[in-house]
């Protein structure tokens, strides 16, 4: 038995010689776990939260702190009175204000209470039930999306325990989870953790106030259509969900100390049966495992072997598919590079297993492209609506205007990218709706997407379909159960062991926010085989509070829009800070190897990976590893740090130093398990060459050595001009290195502190070399100035771009 599994044995097993217990007298009732005491009061507010061992109350006075309140006629309202059964575990609420009663089961455990929704009077009349806002003091740390909060004593939190109990609370009635930052509101403008922090926050299960902290859950009665603001349209049709509305809505509430509160959930999914998904057999939010780090290479049948091989020079065990769909519904592979379909992808499967590789694929979720057969050539009718209104008149197969008796689905622009409609079988285009009656939608494209142009009669129903930026439909709720179904399948059949719920926000179409998005994730993971739920890893595009249980990990953060270094920087930051407060496990995101990427620019990243222990992803090919003449490098680089990070070989404080963006690292191995981590002091300067006389050009680069005596390292580029060699170096006006080489533009000069010195192209190829003499570029610690000079080729001006580099003393770095 690993040690993980052992930890958690022993956790339980401590909790469960903490009976649950329920007390009460007259005036309250007190429910108790082994670290916390929730008392109730007469009116049905909490009026303790208590930490057993210390006897602190975390329990915020002064703050309405009602155990449920119920919205009846767009009103909430709190609880007036409360009766209980300690022998039947049930409680009474009374609402007055809008003539509901309520009977909550109540049950506490050694770890958690847990509260139920038994019945309601008059059940169809209540349209939400809202759990707490529980107020509490603690402020420290805000797990937003996971629902706990913690201090450096106690931490609280709340759990809801079905699917429809959503975190949260029910600011916006499309259920889509908030996204905010401490700047809106005064509420949070004065809290001058949150100011320098500047966190973007996921959900409001947990969220900061300034007496602390809120805990809060919430479940929507959808017996009904509703009509609601969604997908950037004012009016979207919710269609009815028949899930018995708030009827066993129910949440759990724990107390404990921090370090104890990700095991505390652990124990609640087990005892009441959540999600919990593993991976090597140890709980995926605690597997070393979660935070793998993988390649992503657009492999085929053809090409699975090179790509396996090149994973394993990384020394990585996961293998992804960044697109490998020829559509999205049915989810048919692209046939160029995989003719045998499915069958065709689990040969690719079988043959990387045996090399000890998973295999994974990215899918873009609901999203159904204009080529599936949910769209041509017969639309199938679970794809999702805005709204539905009826023809006016007859439209025979040619007509271009089309009139309807309402224009309120077809005129919301905001998000209507395809602007179609459907009509029994014919999907139909639009460019626009008339700006008076009789309503018209003009300039229609008949037979859009190759469906068939066919008369309609007047009266037929006609619907606005949904669709993304992507140029995609989105499904419905029955279609996305059976799409989410075939992901499993497809999983099932060839037992692939990595996924991404991208466009996860594609559920919102049904109009339930993050209800649907949790029954998409819900139903794929459910439909798994026994074998496979236990060893998938999966991740999304959002996450979520009861989402929590389901998924691996995130990992955000692309690599499109900056360089190797830039893109998206402080945003992957942010996300460490978020994983953290919300017991996840963590990865940096997305980063694209290129023919240019550089082994400095890798080592940044791995250092980051070391610092945070995140894993990342490397998007890359077989063909660009051949073109970068560091490549091989890069890949013997990501093996050995990946290795130490994976071993947890980094100490506390050089995890702490490795954070820091703005810093460089080396890693050497030096043994089978053990390395020398060496601190880089980087300089990069950027000059202007002045003209001497004739074509001659000098530059100067001043720098500081904080390291010992050694050989400068440099690397140079030149814009503008070409520089003809032989090169002068001088530092301090004293020591002389001559280079017979010439930089040319969108070229690199550079050297590592040996006896040579490269010029190399734009991908790392070695086009010269020259031998240097190391002792002449010898600098002791402290302020330095370095000279290069040469001879201009042309008239122009031009700009020499410096990058120095200087290594400290090897730290030691060993599994502990």
């Amino acid at each position: 038995m690993n040690k993980p599994i052992v930890q958690a044995v022993l956790f339980i097993l401590v909790a469960a010689s903490w009976p649950g217990q329920a007390a009460a007298d007259e005036q309250s009732l007190s429910l108790q776990t082994g670290h916390l005491e929730i008392a109730i009061d007469k009116t049905g507010h909490l009026e303790k939260l208590i930490h057993k061992s210390t006897g602190i109350d975390y329990l915020a006075r002064e703050q309405p702190a009602p155990l449920c309140s119920m919205k009846r006629e767009g009103r909430l309202h709190p609880p007036e009175t409360m009766t209980f059964d300690v022998a039947a575990k049930t409680i009474t609420l009374s609402f007055s204000g809008c003539a509901v009663s309520a009977r909550i089961g109540f049950r506490a455990t050694p770890t958690h209470v847990v509260f139920t929704v038994k019945a309601i009077d008059p059940e169809k009349e209540v349209e939400l039930i809202l759990w707490g806002p529980y107020p509490t003091t603690i402020g420290k740390t805000i797990g937003e999306t996971v629902g706990v909060v913690q201090d450096d004593d106690f931490a609280l939190g709340i759990q809801a325990l079905n699917p429809k109990t959503l975190g949260g609370y029910p600011s916006r009635e499309d259920d889509v989870m908030p996204m905010y930052s401490i700047f809106e509101g005064s509420d949070y403008s004065d809290i001058a953790a949150d100011r320098k922090d500047k966190q973007l926050y996921r959900g409001d299960t947990a969220r900061r106030r300034k007496f602390g902290s809120v805990l809060q859950a919430y479940c929507r009665n959808r017996q009904s259509d509703r009509v609601i603001p969604n997908w950037n349209h004012d009016r979207y049709l919710a269609p009815a969900f028949d899930d018995n509305g708030v009827i066993g809505s129910s949440i759990a509430l724990f107390g404990c100390p921090p370090r104890e509160a990700l095991d505390t959930i652990g124990a609640i999914e087990l005892a009441e049966g959540l999600p919990h998904p593993e991976i090597d057999g140890v709980w995926g939010k605690k597997s070393p495992g979660s935070t793998a780090s993988y390649l992503i290479i657009g492999f085929g049948e053809e090409t699975i072997d090179e790509a396996i091989a090149l994973t394993k020079r990384a020394g990585l065990r996961y293998l992804y598919h960044g697109g490998p769909f020829e559509t999205w519904g049915h989810f048919v592979l692209n046939r160029k590079s995989f003719p045998g379909g499915w069958a065709g992808m689990k040969r690719c499967v079988d043959r990387a297993r045996k090399e000890g590789i998973s295999l994974g694929l990215h899918t873009l979720s609901n999203f159904i492209t204009t080529n599936d057969r949910y769209v041509t050539p017969f639309p199938h009718e679970g794809l999702a609506r805005v709204g539905t209104a009826r023809l006016v008149a007859d439209v025979d197969d040619s007509c271009k205007e089309i009139v309807v008796d309402d224009p309120s689905w077809f005129n919301q622009m905001k998000n209507n990218t395809l602007r179609t409609v459907v009509v029994g079988e014919e999907l139909i285009r639009y460019g626009s709706v008339s700006a008076e009656k009789p309503w018209r939608l003009l300039n229609c494209t008949r037979g859009a997407f190759g469906t068939y142009a066919v008369p309609h009669r007047a009266g037929e129903e006609i619907g606005k379909l949904i669709d993304h930026s992507y140029k995609v439909f989105l499904a419905g709720r029955e279609l996305q159960e059976e799409m989410a179904k075939r992901i499993a399948r497809l999983f099932n059949e060839t037992g692939l062991l990595q996924i991404s719920f991208d466009g996860l926000e594609g559920c919102w179409a049904d109009g339930m926010g993050q209800y649907s998005r949790t029954l998409f994730a819900k139903t794929w993971f459910d439909n798994l085989s026994d074998e496979l739920r236990g060893r998938v890893i999966n991740d999304a595009s959002n996450p979520g509070h009861y989402f929590w249980h389901i998924y691996t990990r995130m990992n955000w953060g692309e690599p499109w829009y900056a360089g190797f270094r830039e893109s998206q920087t402080q945003y992957r930051l942010k996300n460490q800070a978020f994983y953290a407060r919300n017991l996840m496990p963590a990865m940096l995101g997305w980063f694209n190897m290129t023919p240019e990427t550089s082994l400095e620019d890798a080592e940044w990243l791995l250092a980051r990976a070391a610092g945070f222990h995140a894993g990342f992803c490397l998007c890359t090919s077989p063909g660009v590893v051949r073109q970068n003449g560091m490549g091989d490098a890069i890949l013997r680089a990501v093996k050995e740090w990946e290795r130490a990070r994976m071993a947890l070989a980094f100490s506390k404080e050089q995890k702490e130093q490795l954070r820091d963006i703005d810093r460089e690292f080396h890693l050497e191995q030096t043994s089978e398990n053990s390395w020398h981590l060496f601190p880089v002091h980087s300089v990069k300067s950027r000059q202007k060459l002045k003209r001497g006389p004739g074509k001659k050009a000098e530059a100067s680069f001043e720098f500081d050595n904080p390291y010992d005596e050694q050989a400068l390292a440099f690397s140079f580029r030149i814009e503008g001009n070409d520089l003809i060699g032989p090169l002068h170096l001088e530092i301090d006006d004293g020591k002389e290195a001559f280079l017979l080489l010439s930089l040319r533009e969108k070229k690199v000069m550079r050297s590592t502190g040996d006896d040579t010195a490269q010029v190399l192209d734009s991908r790392w190829k070695v086009e010269a070399a020259a031998s240097v003499d190391p002792g002449s570029l010898l600098v002791p610690p402290g302020k330095h100035v370095l000279k290069i000079r040469g001879t201009l080729s042309g008239e122009g001006e031009a700009i020499l771009k410096a990058e120095l580099r200087l290594m400290g003393r090897a730290e030691p770095v060993s599994p502990r």
